[in-house]
């Protein structure tokens, strides 16, 4: 109960930071610049603040820079030798790394902060800021990145569930009144105090907007039986030889069809995201090729643009198989049923485990991240055909939503049996 309590303490006060505005920054009509923007894009990086973007708040690049963070990490883990040597450690090379990464984080939101006021003030959202007005607002967008990856943290630590995760998800359910409202805008339905006026419905676009609810029912079924789904791996242990016969247990090894779960997602978009903030730093920069590279990193980031889906599903995919095999090692998993006196019927202890568990693993892992990556650029097509932006993060997000709630309720039904354990 403690920990529940904490939790939802915590995820309140993550919202309390998204509606706190930057310092220097003009208010006015701001919510409407930039809903009246044409670049969705700008909704792609709103994924992670949770709509403080459209508020300028100091939490508007969220756990962004955080989680970019943690990607240069784990890929420097393979190629820098020291950081691989350390990641070997146990607990201790974890914190150590863990500690780096924060380091980290600060530069990457000051960069970070500068690319999105750099968005915003190509969009004409923003007007130009003076240096020192500029340099108080990254600050304090610093500020408010530090303060939300340590309140991630401090959840996971002493709360319930991935405290990183949690905060993305809140971000995205707070979004969902707004695009509520937005389609039902664009349907003809005007809600006042007055009642609900529905005169200039578009039955034409509520046909469509049917066609859209009943597909995503759809695919929300299908997210949680592909998150639910376990390949279970026969596995016998011998137990010692009792009256001259050798007993053994029967068990199983369970695979999970998606092993990585919403990392891939949030790894993706962070790639993403990434080009785009930089590419801001070069947009006027005195060499026209590098005004001209940096207009085409932009362009291919809009999710309007023809390269977005291929690069988005392509990365999705990558990302899948990079991530299941760092959890998932088929060596390490026979080493230790060798070490345990287990082995899998019909296989030879040793390389042949080892060869067989890399084939199951990586049957599942194709499958897993072709429906992730299909899930994830499905409102990207749905756009092509419908013409519709309202729903162009709902892939993305439903995917982070249902695998956030399925990793909590495991983790709630863990503690709950910890806290109700029997020792005798």
């Amino acid at each position: 109960r403690g920990r529940i309590l904490l939790t939802f303490g915590l995820l309140f006060a993550a919202r309390l930071l998204a509606h706190i505005p930057a310092p220097g920054i003009p208010a006015t009509e701001l919510l409407d610049k930039f809903q009246g923007s044409s670049d969705q894009f700008v909704g792609l990086i709103d994924l992670f603040s949770g709509g403080a973007i459209s508020k300028l708040s100091i939490a508007m690049l969220g756990v962004g820079p955080y989680i970019t963070s943690s990607i240069i990490f784990q890929l420097m883990a393979y190629v820098v030798p020291s950081l691989e040597a350390l990641q070997k450690e146990g607990q201790y090379g974890q914190q150590k790394i863990q500690q780096y990464t924060r380091y980290l984080t600060v530069p990457l939101s000051f960069l970070q902060g500068y690319g999105t006021l750099a968005i915003l003030r190509s969009q004409g959202i923003l007007t130009k800021l003076s240096l020192a007005d500029t340099i108080t607002v990254l600050v304090c967008i610093m500020g408010g990145t530090l303060l939300l990856m340590w309140l991630g943290e401090v959840i996971s630590e002493r709360g319930i569930g991935n405290g990183i995760s949690l905060l993305i998800m809140l971000g995205i359910l707070s979004g969902l009144p707004r695009q509520m409202g937005q389609a039902l805008s664009l349907l003809g339905v005007n809600i006042s105090t007055k009642g609900i006026d529905i005169t200039s419905l578009d039955r034409g676009l509520l046909i469509q907007y049917g066609l859209i609810a009943a597909l995503a029912i759809a695919v929300l079924a299908a997210v949680i039986l592909i998150t639910q789904a376990i390949r279970n791996i026969p596995v016998t242990y011998s137990r010692g030889v009792r009256a001259g016969v050798r007993t053994a247990v029967p068990s199983h090894l369970s695979l999970r069809l998606n092993s990585a779960g919403v990392i891939p997602i949030i790894f993706a978009i962070s790639i993403l995201i990434t080009p785009a903030f930089l590419a801001q730093f070069f947009l006027h920069a005195r060499s026209q090729t590098l005004q001209n590279v940096a207009q085409f990193v932009i362009s291919i980031t809009k999710t309007n643009s023809p390269y977005y889906a291929p690069i988005y599903f392509l990365l999705v995919v990558v990302f899948t198989f990079f991530y299941t095999f760092v959890v998932f090692q088929p060596k390490k998993i026979a080493e230790n049923l060798s070490k345990q006196s287990g082995f899998i019927p019909g296989v030879r202890p040793g390389t042949e485990s080892e060869r067989y568990l890399h084939n199951v693993i990586l049957r599942l892992t194709v499958f897993g991240a072709l429906f992730l990556g299909l899930v994830a650029i499905l409102p990207a097509i749905l756009q092509n055909f419908t013409g519709t932006t309202t729903f162009t993060l709902g892939g993305t997000g439903l995917l982070i939503v249902v695998s956030v709630i399925i990793e909590t309720m495991l983790a709630i039904r863990a503690q709950i049996v910890t806290a109700t354990y029997d020792t005798d």
